[in-house]
C-alpha cells in the first residue's frame, strides 16, 4: 500500500523503523538512508524477513540535490 522514506538511522529513528515493519499493511516498502550506510545496512540485516521490503541508501541530508535525486529513485 505505502512506502515511507526516512533519512537518517539513530536511536529514535530506529524505533520508528521497527513500528512500521509492524505494520506492514500500511508500510510496505522503507527506504532507510543515512550519511552512514552501514548503519542502514545493519537495521536492514535485524529487521530483514518480514513483509515490509526495506532498502537503504547513502544520502548527506545537507545535499538538496541528493535527497531530491533519492526521493524521485524512490
Amino acid at each position: 500500500m505505502g512506502k515511507a522514506l526516512v533519512i537518517g538511522c539513530g536511536g529514535v529513528a530506529s524505533v520508528a523503523i521497527h513500528k512500521c515493519c509492524q505494520n506492514s499493511e500500511v508500510f510496505e516498502e522503507i527506504m532507510i538512508a543515512s550519511r552512514t550506510k552501514s548503519k542502514c545496512d545493519a537495521l536492514k540485516a535485524k529487521l530483514d524477513g518480514g513483509k515490509t521490503k526495506i532498502y537503504t541508501a547513502q544520502v548527506d541530508a545537507d545535499n538538496v540535490d541528493e535527497l531530491i535525486a533519492l526521493i524521485n529513485e524512490f
